[in-house]
C-alpha cells in the first residue's frame, strides 16, 4: 500500500515569519561581515570607504599593525588572564554560596536570601563604588577585574535551584562514609552538576571578555588595560597615534584608520566567537533544568 505524502500548507503567518527572521538574522550578522571585510581590503580600496560584499584585494596589513602593537597585544593577555581567573574564581565562589544557601535548616537564610535580593535591585552607585574600591587599595590593580565579580546574586539562585534537584541520599551516604560538608560538595554535588557549572562558568567568560567599563573607571595605567577598554579608548577617543604613525611608517601613510579599527575589533571579538557555539548548548539546559526543577 502505497504512502501517501502530505505537504503542509504554507500559510501567510509562515511567509511573513520567515521573512521576518531572514530579515534579523541579516540584520544581526551584517555589521560584523561588514567589519570583517573592511578589515581584510587592501589599503587602497578600504580608504574609499565603500560597501563591499567581498574584499577587492585582501590584505593583512592591518592585522600585521595590530599584532606588532605591543599595547594592544598587553591588553589581550590582560583580557585572557582576566577571562579565565575571574570565571574560575566567580564559578567556584559562587556554588560555595549556593550550596549552603540550598540548605533549609541554614540558619539566617531568609534573612541573607533578602540582603542579597537587595543588591541585585539597588546599587550603591559609581561614587561610592569608586571610593569602595579605593580604599580597598583595588584601583588601578588587577584585582579590581576579578574580587567585584566573586559572586552574582543571579547566578547564586541557578546554582541554588539546580542544586536542589539532586537527591539528598548521596549527600547522606557521602557524610555517613566520613565526607565533610566541602567534601560532599567536590566530590558529590559539583560532579553532578557539569550543566550548571558550564551555564556560569558562559556567563561569566562572556562577561569578563566584553567588559570595558571597569577599566575605564578603575584602571589609570595604559598597562593594565584590558583590550575592552582599549578598543573603546581608540573608537571612542580616537587615540590611535601610535598606530597610526606605525602604519604610516610601513605602508607610507595609505592604510585608512578604520581598517586597523576593524581589525582590531575582529582580534577583541573573534575569540568569543569561535568559543560560544561549542557551550551554546550547556547554556540552555543548564538554565532550563535550574528553572524547572528548582
Amino acid at each position: 500500500m502505497e504512502k501517501r505524502i502530505r505537504f503542509r500548507r504554507i500559510g501567510v503567518f509562515d511567509v511573513c515569519n520567515t521573512v521576518l527572521m531572514l530579515a534579523v538574522c541579516f540584520l544581526t550578522l551584517y555589521p560584523m561581515w561588514f567589519v570583517f571585510i573592511n578589515s581584510l581590503n587592501a589599503p587602497q580600496h578600504a580608504i574609499l570607504g565603500t560597501v563591499n560584499w567581498f574584499p577587492k584585494a585582501i590584505s593583512f596589513d592591518s592585522y600585521n599593525v595590530v599584532f606588532n602593537d605591543k599595547t594592544l597585544m598587553n591588553g589581550f593577555y590582560i583580557t585572557t588572564m582576566r577571562t579565565v581567573i575571574g570565571t574560575v574564581v566567580h564559578v567556584l565562589f559562587t556554588a560555595i554560596v549556593a550550596y549552603g544557601m540550598s540548605k533549609t535548616n541554614l540558619i539566617g537564610r531568609k534573612v541573607y536570601m533578602k540582603i542579597a535580593l537587595i543588591t541585585m535591585l539597588f546599587s550603591g552607585g559609581l561614587i561610592p563604588s569608586f571610593i569602595l574600591m579605593t580604599k580597598l587599595g583595588l584601583y588601578d590593580s588587577f584585582w579590581v577585574f576579578i574580587i567585584p565579580a566573586m559572586y552574582t546574586f543571579f547566578n547564586m539562585v541557578i546554582f541554588m535551584s539546580f542544586f536542589r534537584t539532586i537527591p539528598d541520599s548521596l549527600e547522606e551516604s557521602a557524610k555517613v562514609d566520613g565526607a565533610s560538608d566541602y567534601g560532599v560538595l567536590f566530590r558529590i554535588v559539583l560532579p553532578n552538576s557539569m550543566a550548571v557549572i558550564a551555564t556560569i562558568a558562559l556567563f561569566s567568560a562572556v562577561y569578563h571578555w566584553n567588559d570595558y567599563y571597569q577599566g575605564v573607571i578603575y584602571i589609570y595605567s595604559q598597562d593594565k588595560m584590558p583590550m575592552q577598554t582599549l578598543l573603546y579608548k581608540i573608537i571612542a577617543e580616537n587615540s590611535m597615534s601610535f598606530m597610526q604613525q606605525q602604519a604610516m611608517a610601513q605602508f607610507g601613510a595609505k592604510l585608512p584608520g578604520n581598517s586597523i579599527k576593524f581589525a582590531s575589533m575582529m582580534v577583541a571579538t573573534l575569540p568569543i566567537l569561535v568559543f560560544y557555539p561549542f557551550i551554546q548548548r550547556y547554556l540552555v539546559k543548564g538554565v532550563m533544568i535550574g528553572a524547572i526543577k528548582g
